[in-house]
């Protein structure tokens, strides 16, 4: 479910977080056991605590800091941070869904670029070929991101021990089902 509001009544961060994922952010008493145990958390602009904390506040630059963030960026969604949670918040669940109304409002980190450019060229290969085609994928990757020669010499080794293949399966039918599907429940 996308984030987007709905007509012209602006609804907070934290309350169209909680109608994409159904979770309340009230629940987080701000105890840190997530961001104690993140394995992220170092290289975060902001602990995964902090993310919940600023979303509890509700106000506008708060709900900008969060859009803004590296940290929803860095999410592994490894769910550490819920098995160690009390309240067993889903913090990788609304990290997702920030990550979606981030994008959605052109507010990404620009340290986060590398980040989404894998994103997208990860879910284009699977629309366009029902499945992920690797060599494919890596190459839509280098071309928006500019890193054209980064690792390039691992490619050889890497086909001949057939990690990647240079022809694509096709699985579309059923894939371009779940694509039109998803579309049609973000534009509602």
């Amino acid at each position: 479910m996308s984030l987007a509001m709905q007509g012209t009544e602006k609804t907070s961060l934290a309350g169209l977080v909680k109608e994409a994922t159904g979770i309340s952010l009230q629940r987080c008493y701000k105890c840190g056991k997530c961001s104690a145990g993140c394995p992220a958390a170092s290289e975060m602009d902001d602990a995964p605590s902090v993310v919940l904390h600023l979303l509890q506040t509700g106000t506008d630059a708060a709900d900008e800091r969060v859009l803004r963030s590296y940290s929803i960026w860095l999410c592994l969604t490894c769910n550490t941070c819920v098995a160690r949670c009390p309240m067993e918040v889903d913090l990788p669940k609304i990290m997702d869904a920030l990550r979606s109304e981030s994008l959605r409002r052109k507010m990404v980190h620009p340290k986060a670029k590398d980040i989404v450019a894998f994103h997208k060229s990860f879910i284009d290969s699977i629309r366009h070929f029902g499945r992920m085609w690797e060599i494919g994928m890596l190459g839509e990757y280098k071309l928006r991101t500019r890193h054209l020669w980064q690792d390039v010499m691992l490619a050889p080794s890497m086909i001949r021990k057939g990690k990647l293949s240079l022809i694509p399966g096709f699985n579309k039918k059923l894939v371009s089902k779940i694509f039109a599907r998803s579309s049609r429940e973000e534009s509602k």
